[in-house]
């Protein structure tokens, strides 16, 4: 619902600006437009990765379908970037370039456009933060789909504020420099955000380890379980939103036989989904500490990363 609030929000609002900047000649304003275009088209990524993301796990993806939400606000990020952030920059050196002048109804058209433009984006970032508390707060904005769309929505309600003050005091001094101003300031803005956006959801698709939190809560359950003499490695991805992979590497006391192994292996894994409900793949190794320290010495690999589970969160 949130994100179909913002896109029926930035479909009116790109008609308004878009006719409003090509009847007025605004640059500011019509950066405004190419923003809101990104924003619309971005929506849609996101209705996909909600979508797309839900799908059951089948044999071709067995860890599901999670990380759809991840690529899609991938392409999300580089429609701002492309869309907003570069046309915004163009407009900017368009205004430089040609120096236009605008009519007092062309101001007046154009701020009544930004002044509309500002109330509908403040009202779906309303709509958007208001998600945000329901799902936790801080920790709301784990969902990339939400995320895009808070970005989004706060980056529209600042650039429309940056076009208003950059036609004002273009219509205040007759000079379009304001205006050009306004323009690059809502370009860079853009470019930081899809940035920032596309970061993350890059450090998601290519296997991002669960929060330290989570990591800490499962390695202390695991230590404190009377069966393991040793958590070797501890791994672990995030592999949806609500999805995460946990593959421990350890060395149980000796003595124990296979079917002792075996029923301590399914009690260890039910308390882990417990303690971390998003915890739902999870991986016991069951390793020879010494024996495995001895072949890392021999092999070379006793500093390995790999081997010791130092980037999964451990």
């Amino acid at each position: 619902m949130t994100v179909l609030v913002a896109l029926g929000a930035n479909l009116l609002i790109a008609v308004a600006k878009a006719v409003g900047g090509l009847l007025t000649g605004s640059p500011a304003l019509l950066s405004e437009a190419a923003h809101s275009v990104a924003d619309s088209l971005n929506e849609v990524f996101l209705l996909a990765a909600l979508r797309r993301s839900r799908r059951p796990a089948d044999r071709r993806h067995p860890f599901g379908y999670g990380k759809e939400r991840f690529f899609w606000s991938l392409l999300a990020a580089v429609g701002i970037f492309v869309m907003g952030g570069c046309f915004s920059f163009f407009q900017g050196f368009e205004a430089l370039k040609s120096g236009s002048e605008e009519s007092s109804s062309g101001y007046v058209a154009g701020l009544a456009v930004l002044v509309v433009s500002l109330l509908a984006e403040g009202a779906s970032l309303f709509r958007a933060l208001h998600q945000v508390r329901k799902q936790g707060g801080a920790g709301g904005l784990r969902d990339p789909a939400l995320r895009t769309v808070v970005a989004e929505d706060g980056t529209a309600v600042l650039g429309v504020t940056l076009a208003i003050i950059g036609m004002a005091l273009h219509m205040i001094t007759g000079q379009i420099v304001w205006e050009a101003s306004a323009s690059f300031a809502i370009g860079a803005l853009l470019v930081g955000v899809a940035y920032w956006l596309g970061r993350d959801a890059r450090e998601q698709l290519i296997g991002r380890a669960a929060d330290p939190e989570s990591s800490g809560r499962i390695r202390a359950l695991l230590e404190a379980q009377p069966e393991i003499d040793s958590v070797e490695a501890l791994l672990t991805m995030e592999i949806g939103l609500d999805s995460t992979l946990v593959a421990a590497r350890i060395d149980l006391v000796p003595g124990m036989d296979s079917e002792e192994v075996e029923e301590v292996a399914v009690r260890i894994k039910r308390s882990v989904a417990h303690t971390v409900p998003e915890a739902d793949q999870i991986f016991l190794d069951v390793t020879d500490a010494a024996a495995a320290r001895a072949a890392s010495r021999e092999d070379g690999t006793a500093d390995d990363p790999a081997a010791t589970g130092e980037r999964g969160g451990a």
